[in-house]
């Protein structure tokens, strides 16, 4: 299985990766503006407020109401008992490295089962902290199979799709959010205990499409992690108003690297 490298036009064509991954929904965050009607509004694009929005015209010839796929993935996420985002508005600080312990400290325990996604479509790192970076994904009639590290703890990323580990994925936003929701939707995930999400840094796509996706089967809460910088620290604080805006719980902050 292999993924198509070159730039994606956003057209509806099926990639190879099964569904066409050119589905827009958004979830209705609260943006700078706060007479925002929001994208599946009626109204999107077409109220008083969206006069000068750089988004109106995308808002207003998208689909409007909730995603149709959302009951399809509440019921394949419906066997996992809790589900972690791992946040941080600044790259670089470790997030995956945060989620890989996160991931076999839970699995450390023989009576859980741990699952991790990778939603750093451009920059998935999981599999070669996990040491499976070499490993694929199987396709049977159930949906994708992840890729087990052992016998309580396994992962998904677009990594294991890559002919050559050093191949680039570059895609526009909407190509992106289409792969999250096959991750969530046609992966076999089965009975977990855990299913820890592993981010990119930024509150754009990625993070938007994971919140709207999971938001009906309901998300535990989020980590975030930063380092003592103040550059750091300033953008982990818009990921803290992100969270507060989208309505999910942060369950603590890590800081990274505080000793050097």
């Amino acid at each position: 299985m292999t993924t198509s490298h070159r730039e994606d036009d956003g057209d509806d064509r099926p990639g190879v990766l099964g569904r066409s991954m050119s589905d827009p929904s958004m979830d209705p965050v609260s943006t700078t503006d706060e007479h925002c009607p929001g994208p599946e509004s009626q109204q999107a694009g077409k109220a008083d407020s969206c006069a000068g929005c750089p988004n109106q015209q995308i808002c207003a010839t998208a689909p409007k109401g909730p995603d149709p796929d959302i009951p399809a993935i509440t019921a394949r996420l419906s066997s996992i008992k809790h589900k972690l985002l791992v946040l941080s508005g600044k790259g670089g600080v470790g997030k995956s490295t945060f989620t890989t312990m996160l991931a076999h400290a839970f699995a450390s325990n023989p009576a859980s089962t741990v699952g991790i996604m990778d939603t750093d479509i451009c920059g998935p790192s999981i599999p070669k902290m996990m040491g499976v970076e070499q490993e694929a994904i199987h396709v049977s009639n159930g949906g994708w199979s992840p890729v087990w590290v052992s016998e309580n703890l396994c992962a998904m990323s677009v990594q294991f799709m890559l002919p050559n580990r050093d191949d680039a994925v570059i895609w526009r936003g909407p190509k992106k959010n289409g792969l999250i929701k096959q991750f969530l939707m046609d992966v076999e995930w089965g009975e977990l205990d855990f299913l820890v999400v592993d981010t990119p840094p930024g509150t754009s796509d990625e993070h938007l499409s994971v919140n709207s996706y999971l938001k009906e089967s309901g998300v535990d809460g989020a980590v975030l992690v930063t380092t003592p910088q103040e550059v750091s620290l300033l953008d982990v604080r818009k990921e803290i108003d992100f969270c507060r805006k989208a309505g999910i719980r942060v369950l603590g902050i890590v800081e990274n690297m505080s000793g050097f």
